[in-house]
């Protein structure tokens, strides 16, 4: 479980390197995301050596959400004075990222199906 998270810890670092370095402007875990899931395309070994604690983390992630609540507790008075503006964008960003996953995930897994092929399996 240790070399795991290790393993995961080092992916987000690596992207964190990676958007400082060349000032992108994107989170640097979602590069460090993308990084381990093109390592994982390359080594199936990567993936049964983080699978059964990349489970663990999926299964506790509501706990991810505890401080994210209690910030808008904190916050209250700015959701009832820009409450509406902050529903609007959540609906239309939240179909946008729908959208855009689907699709991203429909190229990908094409690409993934060729590469198999390729390789023969």
């Amino acid at each position: 479980m240790v070399n795991a998270i290790i393993i995961l810890l080092s992916f987000q670092l690596i992207g964190e390197i990676i958007i400082r370095t060349f000032a992108l402007p994107v989170p640097g875990p979602v590069v460090g995301m993308l990084l381990l899931f093109v390592a994982m395309l390359w080594r199936d070994a990567l993936v049964a050596r983080v699978e059964e604690t990349a489970q663990y983390i999926l299964q506790n992630l509501t706990l991810l959400y505890v401080p994210a609540a209690v910030g808008v507790v904190v916050h209250l008075h700015l959701l009832q004075t820009e409450g509406l503006a902050i529903i609007i964008t959540l609906v239309v960003s939240t179909l946008i990222t729908i959208s855009v996953t689907a699709l991203s995930m429909k190229v990908l897994l094409k690409a993934f199906q060729a590469f198999r092929k390729a390789e023969g399996r």
